[in-house]
């Protein structure tokens, strides 16, 4: 019996044992199979042991890591519901495009890769001739998240079925001319056909997750049953580094996403090299997706290493293959049956005895070509068990040959993913390979043919044939003939038109204020999709717990801490909110699938994001971006907004520069809204245009920013007149003059033009009234509710010129008569309102906080930065000092009276 002092102290020794001399006994017979066959052996057992209690439902930890061999053995591989010889030539001809169509783009510079699709090819055939569902079945179809460098096998596939021609084909990656193909997957560019970007390499695992998450919240709140739906996502296990893909794992697998599959291309390389060059990649990420609670399947060997497994009788074989590190196995792909014979098998007397009964040609085939993810049989199988698995999402770890079929030239060579075109021989040789019907004379003047058998072959036949009972064509993006959503009911919008007479409102409030009236239109108000990353209690959302409730699929298992209070936290299986916790990487990703349910799922969401405004464009722009690839609608807010309206918070939570980031996208229309009617307004106006009937010319394929403040003030009527709610839309427009104002200046006083956005306008108005009762200046103040829309569209005034066209900018034309020069005032860096000082004919400047922010009150942040009242009666004096209609000395006279 084994002595119990000699065992290491572990958080068992912390559980009373009822029958020590049992566990003493199972540890000595452990103890003996060590000594008796090997630690080897008995770690198989105990292995085995753990797997059996696993599938007995015994509660204990999860096997992180299985050995180096496929899930599903042979023997338990379902037959291919097919004709797997037709679909054999059908991946020929997908596969011999693919590279003709790179290669003939490479002769015209454009470039394109072709050694990703070479190992993916199975992945995608097995996945389109008997998984993916299409859009012209029942729901809404399976979505695809197609690795982005795997395009031209796509674009391959959709030429063999007649969706695209020759000559588009031969317009890969030229689209200026208006019938080409772009790179990668883009619906913005090719809306018929793509639904999801994918090249931005960590968006498109983070999006698939979201995506199934949002499925189920469709289904569980009744807006539309999508329950069938699978989501695939087709990863390289080298953008698996991108921290955005794996971010999500543990959100799949505690919502038991069980309608998501990611389907992993582990051909062992990145773009210049090894994944993993001294370790395995794939038993990382079976690590990684098991402990995250994932199913795991491994696909990595195919059929010839049978017999290598039926000899490995030790488990040498298996013990090697563990060892072995990514970049050796690459090296094997390369390298004759010699070298592996003595590297591989000779580094164990077992394996060299068993190599002695293999022949060079079965070593080469094992090494070289067999392959789980080259085998149809094997990635059968793996969808099989991934769709019959419960309770879990799966994850499918293929193994295959980075430029499988491209010849020695490319397979498994670090230098592939740059390398563009074969050349002619190399083709032929692929042809041979592929048993092609393509014959010398085709190649005319050096220039690779592209290949179909003819649209009545029984190739096309067959492919269309598979298509039509799984649904129609695949990946395929629909827009659908949505009836636009009714408007909610003005009452909600002219309720702000008021103000708020003495009482002070943030402007982020306003915000919440609105929403909350629009949540209970009885017609569209299910239809709103509020996100917020954990701090909706900031934002002043906790109201609409209660109400809306927080979607979980528990719904709320637990009484909540706050359950006697009337704001209390509710969650529910048909909750309306998405509250994401601490992530907004995350709810930009809620916030694209909610946004583009419209084409996916044809249900029109309303998603309304709302964020710390700091941390949105900063840290999610490249999903922004993404976003307005996808073609999203919706309202990204961006609370807490500007650089000095955060009391205390200091330079990494105050947002000076969002909007610059913002107009550099061109799907977003970002606004700085000053007041709570201009937000009512512009917030109509977005429904209209993206929900509703837009205007002719308009696209409603885009997005609205808005930053909101947290500062309390008054919230003032909107002014009456002709243009106000043009002016709001379009980005300008005055709020008052001097006069209007009551400020009674003194006849020919000097005059300016105050330009104002967002919470600065608040100064601007102090600043008014000090140049009136101090200085004898008339200000006029005029609200810019958008610098980047005036700017967005003067530039197409300017371009509109160049064809010949008579056209004035808006902000040329809300200025025009407007007397004296134009000051322009922002909490944002200056940069944002000089976005539209080539097109003011006054004299122009303008005031901002650049820099960083700082902490402090906001009324020492404005002073710090020159941004406040009293530094904006300076900058106007100078400004007309410079003119000559103020005295110079009125300049320093000012500076020394305000302490600047």
């Amino acid at each position: 019996m084994t002595d119990p002092t000699a065992i290491q102290p572990s958080e068992l020794d912390q559980l009373p044992d009822r029958d020590p001399e049992e566990t003493a006994e199972w540890q000595a017979s452990l103890d003996a199979v060590t000594q008796a066959a090997g630690p080897h052996r008995a770690a198989y057992l105990m292995r085995r042991t753990l797997e059996r209690a696993e599938g007995n439902g015994l509660a204990l930890p999860k096997l992180l890591e299985t050995d180096y061999v496929n899930t599903i053995p042979t023997a338990a591989e379902p037959v291919v519901d097919g004709d797997e010889a037709m679909e054999a030539r059908i991946t020929a001809w997908n596969r011999w495009n693919a590279a003709a169509m790179v290669t003939r783009g490479a002769k015209a510079g454009v470039g394109g890769h072709i050694a990703t699709f070479a190992s993916a090819a199975w992945l995608y055939e097995i996945g389109f001739n008997h998984f993916f569902k299409g859009k012209e079945g029942d729901g809404s179809g399976d979505q695809l998240y197609i690795q982005g460098h795997a395009s031209p096998g796509i674009y391959a596939r959709a030429f063999l079925d007649g969706r695209l021609s020759e000559q588009q084909l031969d317009n890969f990656r030229q689209e200026a001319g208006g019938n080409g193909l772009p790179s990668y997957p883009h619906p913005r560019r090719l809306p018929w056909l793509w639904e999801f970007p994918t090249v931005s390499m960590g968006l498109g695992p983070l999006s698939a997750i979201y995506q199934a998450r949002f499925n189920r919240y469709l289904t569980s709140r009744g807006i539309k049953d999508v329950s069938q739906s699978h989501v695939w996502a087709f990863l390289g296990d080298g953008e698996m580094d991108e921290p955005e893909s794996t971010a999500a794992l543990t959100l799949a697998s505690r919502e038991g996403l069980d309608n998501l599959t990611f389907v992993i291309n582990c051909n062992l390389q990145r773009l210049d090299g090894p994944v993993r060059a001294n370790f395995k990649i794939v038993q990382e990420l079976e690590a990684r997706f098991r402990g995250s609670g994932w199913n795991v399947v491994k696909s990595l060997w195919g059929s010839a290493w049978d017999e290598l497994f039926q000899l490995d009788t030790t488990g040498a074989l298996v013990r090697r293959l563990r060892e072995v590190p990514d970049a050796q196995v690459q090296t094997y792909q390369t390298r004759d049956a010699a070298y592996i014979r003595q590297d591989f098998f000779g580094s164990d007397p077992a394996l060299v005895e068993m190599a002695k009964l293999l022949s060079d040609d079965k070593i080469l085939e094992c090494f070289h070509i067999s392959r789980g993810g080259h085998e149809p049989r094997k990635v059968y199988a793996a969808y099989r068990a991934a769709l019959a698995h419960k309770g879990a999402p799966t994850v499918i770890l293929s193994q295959t040959v980075k430029g499988f079929t491209l010849g020695k030239g490319f397979a498994s060579k670090n230098a592939n993913h740059q390398m563009k075109k074969l050349s002619v021989d190399e083709f032929k040789q692929m042809r041979d390979l592929l048993e092609l019907p393509i014959s010398d004379s085709q190649f005319i003047d050096g220039v690779v043919p592209y290949g179909h058998p003819g649209a009545d072959a029984p190739e096309v036949r067959y492919l269309q044939e598979r298509r039509a009972a799984l649904g129609g064509p695949a990946p395929a993006r629909r827009t659908h003939a949505l009836a636009p959503l009714p408007a909610p009911a003005d009452k909600a919008f002219a309720s702000f038109d008021k103000g708020s007479g003495s009482q002070n409102i943030a402007t982020t409030m306003a915000f919440v204020r609105l929403v909350k009236d629009l949540v209970r239109d009885k017609q569209t108000g299910k239809r709103w999709v509020p996100i917020v990353p954990d701090e909706a209690r900031t934002f002043g959302m906790e109201s609409l717990f209660p109400s809306l409730g927080i979607y979980s699929p528990k719904g709320q298992t637990y009484e909540p801490v706050d359950r006697d209070q009337l704001m209390y936290y509710k969650e529910a299986t048909d909750g309306q909110i998405l509250n994401e916790g601490i992530t907004e990487a995350g709810s930009m990703a809620d916030f694209i699938a909610a946004s583009t349910a419209y084409a996916t799922h044809g249900e029109a969401m309303i998603p309304f994001y709302i964020f710390y405004s700091m941390f949105g464009w900063q840290r999610t722009a490249d999903q922004m971006w993404q976003l307005g690839d996808q073609l999203g609608r919706g309202f990204l807010v961006g609370a807490t907004a500007g650089r000095t309206t955060l009391t205390g918070e200091g330079l990494q939570h105050a947002d000076g520069h969002s909007p610059v980031i913002a107009a550099t996208n061109p799907a977003a229309l970002s606004y700085d809204p000053a007041f709570a009617y201009e937000i009512a307004t512009i917030v109509k106006d977005g429904l209209r245009r993206m929900y509703g009937e837009a205007a002719p010319g308009e696209d409603p394929n885009v997005f609205y920013y808005l930053t909101v403040y947290n500062e309390p003030m008054p919230q003032p009527a909107k002014p009456g007149g002709l243009g106000v709610d043009e002016g709001i839309v379009k980005g300008l427009y005055r709020f008052n003059t001097a006069e209007s104002a009551g400020l009674s200046p003194v006849a020919n006083a000097p005059r300016i033009q105050l330009l104002g956005s967002g919470t600065a306008i608040h100064w601007t108005l102090e600043a008014q009234k000090l140049l009136a009762e101090e200085w004898g200046v008339a200000a006029d103040v005029w609200s810019a509710t958008s610098w980047t829309e005036l700017r967005r569209d003067a530039l197409e005034a300017d371009a509109a010129l160049l064809r010949g066209e008579e056209r004035v900018p808006f902000v040329r034309r809300a200025l025009q008569g407007a007397e004296g020069p134009v000051l322009a005032v922002s909490d944002y860096m200056r940069q944002v309102p000089d976005q539209i000082a080539q097109w003011v004919e006054q004299d122009y400047s303008s005031l901002g906080a650049d820099g960083f922010g700082i902490s402090d009150t906001r009324a020492a942040a404005r002073r710090h930065f020159g941004v406040d009242a009293q530094s904006i009666v300076v900058a106007a004096l100078a400004q007309l000092a410079r003119r000559g209609e103020v005295k110079a000395s009125a300049v320093k006279e000012a500076r020394e009276r305000y302490g600047l």
